[in-house]
């Protein structure tokens, strides 16, 4: 499973901040398996969230897992620019990563992220907090192989993939 990790601050991307939640997204994909194949950091800039997120469908990523740019602020516009990129919606993932958040703050109503597939790829956008991100990839972790693999044209069940 190649996955790459975006995450999207303007902070961070002018050296004002450090990027722990992109660290952390990266850790939790290769804990679930993946390889991560590329980390990037961009400014809240749709064209360049849009630019970045084609380019890892292009290098055949199977995940891409973007951080950052999720909220309510006039310039959160990850998930507007990750629409523009896919073709098809997946939206249990950001449903149920918002119902988990909800478990641990009543903030997690508000996070807007959005996750569908582009080609053979699943992009997912996660809030742009190391605490958050800890607490939501464990509940899409067990899915990645199975959704890996049917990217790809399996159709079967495979035992392993089923909640025990």
């Amino acid at each position: 499973m190649r996955a790459a990790v975006l995450t999207v601050s303007t902070r961070v991307s002018r050296r004002e901040a450090e990027d722990l939640s992109g660290p952390k997204l990266a850790a939790a994909a290769e804990d679930a398996g993946c390889e991560v194949v590329g980390m990037e950091v961009v400014p809240d800039d749709f064209a360049l969230i849009e630019d970045r997120l084609h380019h890892f469908v292009a290098a055949g990523c199977d995940l891409i897992f973007t951080t950052g740019g999720t909220g309510l602020t006039p310039n959160d516009i990850t998930p507007e620019a990750t629409r523009s990129v896919i073709q098809r919606e997946a939206p249990g993932f950001a449903e149920t990563m918002r119902a988990e958040g909800l478990k641990y703050t009543p903030h997690g109503i508000l996070t807007r992220g959005v996750s569908g597939i582009a080609g053979k790829t699943l992009i997912v956008n996660f809030p742009g907090s190391p605490k958050s991100i800890e607490q939501l990839f464990p509940v899409l972790a067990p899915t990645l192989k199975h959704v890996v693999r049917t990217l790809r044209g399996d159709s079967s069940h495979h035992e392993s993939d089923r909640a025990g």
